[in-house]
């Protein structure tokens, strides 16, 4: 049986991938601190409630990244040929998961506060002595939960197309869930304060709505990878454009009269086939040798292309 030979990151890429996980440590350990906090002083706040349900699921991705990039790297063998790099793709469906659950949770929740016109009400708290309304503390909170969220999710999102790692970026999209969903969370607040019932499920219903649309986006884009669709890129999760510079070289070959490939997504590396229509078979194991080595150094997720000559092109075999 042939395996797929073990895979490691290109060594110019390895600090960003050790800078990823030095991230998501950071993350999770900013997350059980923002959330211990928010416990404390969230009081009936649906918009607070929503920012500690928001941040509690968002340790999803952080960790299931974390595990992920100690399995992947393990070599092929007998029972896993191809190696363990679906375990990414198992990672993102997870990450996809928390943060499509958050929005569906968070929709349901402030859409019922809202029919039920329920009013939310925000005590008084007596620190050293003094009574301090504790929607101020709230407010305190919640920045302190905003505002790394903003850095480390602008530091996530160049790695994560750096590392072909759609959980990674998954991951800053939740850090941008978890700022939006504060400063939200804040004029809630504000909004009780100056008696209006109203603003605190609002503006968890406003948070709802972005949230649940990232995150059937990369729930939907999750199932596809699982079943093989056609790569897509990281960000704009539109065809990966290394697919037209695969088939190019074929084409570009004098010794190839037509050709087709195809390419699966296995976490963040390329398998694939190419079926070419050889001019003659003269010197054609060296050809396809040939080929199959200038494809697989056109870019370092290509892990493994297959050539395969053919009288004529199966339908089924086009990208």
């Amino acid at each position: 049986m042939k395996l797929l030979k073990s895979f490691e990151y290109p060594r110019e890429l390895i600090p960003d991938f050790n800078k990823a996980k030095k991230l998501e440590w950071i993350t999770i350990f900013y997350l059980l601190s923002t959330t211990a906090l928010m416990y404390l002083v969230m009081g009936n706040s649906q918009a607070m409630k929503t920012a500690w349900f928001e941040d509690l699921l968002s340790l999803t991705p952080s960790i299931s990244f974390l595990i992920a990039s100690r399995i992947y790297h393990k070599a092929p063998n007998k029972n896993f040929p191809y190696g363990y790099h679906r375990v990414i793709s198992i990672a993102y469906l997870c990450s996809s998961v928390a943060l499509f659950a958050v929005g569906a949770f968070l929709v349901i929740d402030s859409v019922s506060t809202l029919l039920k016109a329920e009013h939310a009400t925000i005590g008084i708290i007596v620190l050293f002595g003094k009574p301090i309304w504790l929607g101020y503390i709230m407010i305190a909170v919640l920045l302190y939960s905003s505002i790394p969220a903003v850095f480390l999710g602008r530091m996530k999102l160049p790695l994560a197309k750096k590392l072909h790692e759609k959980n990674l970026y998954t991951d800053a999209q939740m850090n941008k869930a978890d700022w939006m969903t504060a400063l939200a969370a804040i004029f809630g607040i504000v909004g009780i304060g100056m008696g209006w019932w109203w603003a605190d499920a609002t503006a968890a219903l406003l948070i709802s709505v972005d949230i649940i649309h990232d995150g059937f986006t990369n729930l939907k884009q999750a199932i596809f990878d699982l079943m093989d669709e056609t790569p897509k890129t990281v960000n704009e999760q539109e065809t990966d454009p290394l697919i037209g510079k695969v088939k190019a070289l074929l084409a570009g070959k004098a010794w190839i009269r037509n050709c087709n490939i195809r390419l699966r997504e296995e976490g963040h590396v390329y398998l694939g086939e190419g079926f070419v229509v050889p001019v003659s078979e003269e010197n054609l194991t060296g050809h396809i040798e040939k080929a199959v080595k200038e494809i697989e150094e056109l870019d370092w997720r290509i892990q493994e292309f297959v050539i395969m000559p053919v009288k004529e092109l199966p339908s089924q075999s086009s990208a």
